[in-house]
């Protein structure tokens, strides 16, 4: 299985769209407070009429292969991908396990690491910290209770304590586990109770302080009437967490929505984006049709957490690549970040990576 870096460049249909309006419908509108804030064209909040116009979602450029899965321990299973920049490096935590075909069974399930100076090409050190059939000459930082979805990050609260600078959620019994780091590599439980108890919890979910409103945030997996579907709550000190509630999508249609990945947008935090995987459970794998589950990349936008843009158009499609027609691949990683351009000369890129090539 491999992870594929896609740069993903916000154009110029914003800019046409706001030049384009007349000045007197912008006036008959609410007066919006922008501040010295950047804001995005990723909703109509700043737009008050559009006669004849429409917003465009662009689309990631896919680039080379990012990483590999091809390690014992990492399997053909790998997943929730998790990325972001930790002073002059990024580093990279997801899944490895590995899917039985004669057994209809998983053998393992771990926490694996990775990291790199670029974003492009990436390392899987030799840590020494986890056994695997006996030797610790791995990549693997976590084999215990909630190995299957263990999600960290890097806590930019500024009354973060040092030893608690990196943490993560991950599923235990009665829900999510809250579990803390001094140096993204040796982990341990903050408390052995849930933090969080109301919802589904089988997938990728996470949580991330909040800058601009002075909180955790959170989101993660529930089922609503039967449909994946995505919880959000707020902590101010990641332990107490406010009653979960559900996201509300406007007049979007109810789709299996996987993962979220939400992400405050670094540029401007006020705005948050959202990279869900969409499952749709009747199409069928093109290579196996006793397999179901055929999926692909959204984009959803909001500014408060809680009501959101959500396109119905794909952002990542499987393309022409087989790889990506397989079982719950075109996966988006939780983070995005700044990379230097292939073009000489060129401006950097924002960079993601999906999935291919799932079991």
């Amino acid at each position: 299985m491999t992870r594929r870096r896609l740069c993903w460049r916000t154009g110029m249909t914003a800019v046409a769209i706001l030049a384009a309006m007349p000045i007197a419908s912008v006036a008959a509108e609410p007066v919006r407070d922008v501040g010295s804030r950047r804001q995005l064209f990723v909703d109509d909040w700043l737009i008050g009429r559009m006669t004849g116009l429409e917003l465009k979602l662009h689309h990631p450029t896919p680039r080379e292969v990012a990483i590999v899965f091809d390690q014992p321990w990492e399997g053909n299973v790998s997943a929730y991908v998790t990325v972001f920049r930790d002073g002059n490096r990024f580093r990279m935590y997801y899944r490895g396990a590995h899917y039985d075909y004669r057994t209809k069974k998983t053998t393992h399930q771990v926490t694996c690491y990775a990291e790199s100076r670029d974003g492009i090409r990436w390392t899987k050190p030799k840590l020494g910290l986890v056994a695997f059939k006996g030797s610790k000459a791995n990549n693997i930082v976590w084999d215990g209770v909630g190995s299957h979805n263990f999600t960290p990050f890097l806590d930019t609260n500024p009354e973060c304590r040092p030893e608690r600078k990196y943490k993560a959620l991950a599923t235990g019994k009665g829900g999510l586990l809250a579990f803390t780091s001094a140096d993204g590599l040796r982990w341990q439980l903050l408390q052995p109770e849930p933090v969080i108890t109301k919802g589904a919890f089988d997938s990728q979910n996470l949580a991330f302080w909040d800058s601009v409103r002075g909180r955790y945030v959170d989101f993660h997996r529930g089922f609503r009437n039967g449909v994946r579907d995505i919880l959000t709550c707020t902590s101010r000190d990641f332990v107490h967490w406010t009653e979960p509630e559900w996201l509300d999508y406007g007049d979007a249609p109810r789709e299996h929505l996987y993962t979220n990945a939400v992400v405050p947008y670094f540029r401007a935090p006020h705005v948050y984006l959202g990279f869900p995987k969409r499952f749709v459970p009747h199409r069928r794998s093109l290579n196996d049709a006793s397999v179901s589950g055929v999926s692909d990349g959204v984009f959803m936008t909001s500014r408060d957490g809680r009501h959101w843009r959500r396109w119905t158009e794909a952002f990542i499609r499987p393309g022409p690549q087989p790889d990506r027609w397989r079982n719950r691949n075109n996966m988006t990683a939780w983070g995005l970040i700044v990379t230097r351009s292939s073009l000489s000369g060129a401006p950097d890129e924002i960079s993601l990576y999906s999935s291919e090539n799932y079991y």
